[in-house]
């Protein structure tokens, strides 16, 4: 998790058209011979125009040669694992609202 005294560890992603997007890490976990990611959008610039401001996004790292790439989870039994535990670790910093099929 970013350390509050150094400011928020940010990463910048490029989505398939090209677009670069900044999100700030609040988490990271290791699942067996995984490792997952929660980000959230980072809109602290003014001129930010962010449409997902606050919503969870969780990836999994993946090598490819000596490269990391974070890709998302397709794997629907994976993914909910994962977001069920980071839910639970991040559940004091933030609070979550059902999602696109209106689950919490």
């Amino acid at each position: 998790m970013a350390n509050e005294e150094f400011g928020a560890d940010l990463i910048t992603l490029v989505d398939d058209e090209g677009h670069e997007h900044e999100f700030e890490i609040v988490d990271t976990l290791e699942l067996g011979e995984q490792h997952y990611v929660a980000l959230v959008a980072d809109c602290g610039e003014e001129d930010c125009d962010c449409e997902d401001d606050g919503e969870l996004v969780i990836l999994k790292s993946v090598m490819e040669g000596e490269e990391e790439f974070l890709e998302a989870i397709e794997d629907e039994a994976e993914f909910d694992q994962v977001a069920a535990i980071f839910m639970e670790r991040l559940s004091d910093s933030f609070e979550f609202t059902g999602g696109e099929d209106g689950e919490n």
